[in-house]
């Protein structure tokens, strides 16, 4: 049976370019196209499709308000397809926010590589179109069974941290991590003792938006990395899109180079090239923690991490939105504990020795 695919975009250049990037696969069909918002909630309740990618900006009924309209009244997954601009990304994150489960950067001149915005823009329409919807940044966790995309890992048995006070956090996350971000840092005490840093797979121009509306959200300060800067306690900076993370020691401080991918990492920025950053800045003294996400970026510096002496939070597969990443840390041994979202924050306040809830 193919996946029946919505498209949803004022562009009519736009409609033909998803479709036909869709259409390419075999088992993948664009069953209708719609302009405007509200064409979108009469052909979804008219035509059920297995899935809905969704334009940000259209005139009349926005993509905003036809996500809040669809979410409340059928369990259809939505695929924002966001402009690279700020206003795009803000609209985006909000979509999120309100059930939509994840998005590409729209394809157009500022975004050279159509290749890859194609598979991924496949890869996630064959994955939430086979899932029960995902969790919005305001629902608590509902416990699901695990989804079709992969056999059940066994959790591995929870191992007690050697000591309770680690010194710098470092937390990976890709597809459906801006929503899980959303149940975690804000979460934590505003005591919170340790820096944090933070690798989200997002297109270039997302991480500044996304840092921006965790600082809103949260009680710690949270800020896009840059060059130069200093790792400080109870602030979280997210690795910039396009970017690789370096830390240095000098004169008692951590302090962040980013550099230009030497070409060997699939991600930029990369959830492993971060997590041994880590490792070798702070030893045994460093927490990983991987969060959802498709693949298994994160395996090789959470190794690393391991092999120093650190430890490592993984998000469990019921309250994963993708169960890739953080099922490839288990499977290769080097998850330490396994917890619902909703339970890490507490997991982290208790290992870092902050307080509060």
């Amino acid at each position: 049976m193919p996946i029946n695919v919505l498209v949803v975009d004022d562009s009519a250049f736009m409609r033909r370019a998803i479709t036909k990037m869709l259409e390419s696969e075999p088992d993948l069909r664009v069953v209708a196209t719609a302009r405007t918002g509200e064409e979108a909630v009469t052909k979804v309740q008219q035509l059920n499709p297995d899935i809905v990618t969704m334009d940000v900006e259209m005139p009349g009924m926005g993509g905003l308000e036809a996500v809040r309209h669809i979410v409340a009244h059928h369990r259809v997954p939505i695929i924002m397809c966001s402009a690279l601009t700020k206003e795009g990304a803000d609209t985006t994150f909000r979509a999120l926010e309100l059930g939509a489960v994840d998005f590409i950067a729209k394809p157009d001149a500022a975004y050279t590589n159509i290749t890859e915005v194609a598979r991924d823009l496949v890869a996630k329409v064959r994955i939430f179109a086979q899932r029960a919807h995902p969790l919005a940044a305001h629902e608590t966790i509902e416990r699901r069974p695990p989804g079709p995309s992969a056999p059940a890992a066994a959790p591995p048995p929870h191992r007690p941290a050697a000591h309770g006070s680690f010194e710098c956090v470092a937390i990976g996350t890709s597809t459906g991590g801006p929503v899980a971000l959303s149940h975690v840092v804000p979460r934590l005490a505003p005591s919170f003792p340790t820096p944090i840093l933070i690798v989200q797979h997002m297109p270039l121009g997302f991480t500044r938006p996304l840092a921006e509306r965790l600082n809103a959200q949260s009680r710690i300060r949270v800020a896009e990395a840059v060059e130069g800067g200093v790792l400080e306690a109870g602030a979280a900076l997210v690795v910039p899109s396009g970017r690789q993370i370096r830390l240095e020691r000098s004169l008692g401080e951590v302090v962040i180079r980013l550099v230009a991918d030497d070409g060997h990492s699939l991600h930029v920025p990369s959830v492993d090239v971060m997590t041994a950053a880590v490792a070798d800045a702070y030893g045994p003294m460093a927490l990983g923690v991987i969060l959802t996400g498709m693949g298994q970026d994160g395996v090789v510096g959470l190794r690393h991490l391991k092999d120093r002496g650190g430890y490592v939070v993984g998000q469990d597969e019921a309250s994963c939105v993708v169960y890739g990443m953080p099922r490839a840390a288990a499977v290769a041994g080097l998850v330490d504990r396994v917890a619902p979202l909703d339970e890490i924050a507490p997991i982290l306040n208790g290992l870092t020795g902050g307080t509060g809830t």
